[in-house]
């Protein structure tokens, strides 16, 4: 399937991990899997999570206002935990979150993302195999496995039938226009039968997008917390926590300054991605203000961008300019992005189309340039004349630059 271009064109998701892990604030999942924390202690909170204030047209309105395209909730986790009343299993909060989030983001014009986890280290079926190929000598978790002669594929035809009837759940109630499926290490694709998984849920929504968890039904690469330094080929996705939690940590306050967050988004969208950037609201639903905080300004600093954000495709490779840039969908228009205030003349190198006005984006005013140099097929480099103190943005300025045509690079070695 072609890749849906809405998704392309999205730059901004917002992540959402919300479950019973924010009543104490402990990891998700894993705190109970790696025994930092007692499982039954991990599991009580189920009974003690209220979601009192929890209003997903507000979380919809600061998403919108943030400038994302799409949000992806965490419907359920590791944990197996389900967020919607689910008829299969027995984990749920005896309410439906799901549907709520979904017509909330609707209502707001953005896409409906919904996470889901291959693997459920609470449900009794699931630890009943084990990964093709794992050494004998390994380790195993009791969550998540047997040893192999304790093997039982039964119970594992169980368990791929309780994931089916979930799936389809989500996949006819709510329609999303996106499925993120994590957990896909502790199974082989054909454990999980991923072909037959795609196809059930296209059954119901034939456009929905999967990422790369997805195996070989992914649509998109999904690069984790750590931001590449050469970006995937095709469609691609930084998914980034805004402190260092993904679920909601009392003690955690190590948030990213918006600066930083700012260099991360347009990195990214240089590199032809969307950044997909997680909050972790409290038990109570609320999302942290620190949080709160960082969203709007990153949202005001797109709106004041807009044109170099939306509707653009990855920009200069490394080397042609010292730092992100984008391009515009018709490659007439370069944006170039300036973090640090200018000392002397910016310099582009290898443009071999000729530019023929350049500005600051925002403010209007227009830079002088000058191509010096340059040698037979080599051109020379493009110099802009440094933007003036009150046309600099505090956290990144943008240069647009407009091109005489289509643009076209230079990318050899010279005459030697």
């Amino acid at each position: 399937m072609a890749m849906q271009p809405w998704f392309t064109d999205a730059k901004l998701g917002i992540f959402v991990h919300w479950g019973i892990y924010a009543v104490d604030g402990v990891q998700e999942s894993w705190s109970f899997y790696d025994d930092i924390v007692p499982h039954e202690q991990y599991m009580s909170q189920l009974e003690r999570f209220t979601g009192a204030e929890y209003d997903p047209r507000a979380w919809a309105d600061l998403f919108a206002r943030a400038g994302a395209k799409y949000a992806v909730l965490t419907t359920r986790h590791h944990d197996g935990v389900a967020l919607w009343d689910t008829e299969y299993g027995d984990l749920n909060l005896g309410r439906d979150y799901v549907g709520p989030y979904a017509e909330a983001l609707r209502e707001k014009g953005l896409k409906v993302g919904l996470y889901y986890s291959h693997s459920d280290w609470n449900h009794p079926d699931y630890a009943s195999t084990r990964k093709p190929g794992r050494p004998p000598e390994q380790e195993d978790n009791r969550y998540s496995e047997v040893a192999a002669e304790d093997e039982d594929l039964a119970a594992w035809e169980r368990f791929i039938a309780y994931r089916d009837g979930q799936i389809r759940e989500l996949a006819s109630r709510y329609r999303p226009d996106l499925m993120w499926f994590d957990g896909e290490w502790d199974r082989s694709e054909a454990q999980w039968r991923i072909p037959e998984l795609a196809a059930l849920i296209r059954s119901f929504v034939p456009d929905v997008v999967f990422n790369a968890r997805m195996l070989s039904e992914g649509d998109y690469a999904t690069p984790e917390q750590g931001a590449p330094v050469v970006p995937p080929d095709g469609p691609w996705e930084l998914c980034l926590t805004i402190n260092d939690s993904w679920g909601y940590q009392h003690h955690d306050h190590n948030h990213k300054s918006l600066a930083q967050l700012i260099r991360y988004f347009t990195e990214t969208i240089g590199g032809g991605g969307n950044l997909l950037l997680d909050v972790g609201p409290m038990e109570d639903g609320t999302v942290p203000q620190p949080q709160v905080e960082r969203l709007e300004g990153l949202g005001e600093w797109i709106r004041k961008h807009a044109e170099s954000v939306y509707g653009t495709v990855r920009g200069l490779p490394a080397g042609h300019h010292y730092g992100p840039s984008t391009l515009s969908a018709d490659r007439r228009t370069l944006y170039l992005t300036l973090f640090d205030i200018p000392r002397a003349e910016i310099g582009v190198r290898g443009l071999a189309t000729k530019v023929s006005r350049v500005s600051v984006l925002g403010s209007g005013t227009e830079l002088a340039h000058r191509v010096v140099g340059g040698l037979h097929e080599a051109v020379g480099v493009v110099w802009i004349d440094p933007p003036a103190q009150a046309d600099l943005d505090p956290y990144a300025t943008v240069l647009k630059v407009e091109l005489d045509g289509e643009l076209e690079l230079y990318r050899g070695a010279g005459r030697f």
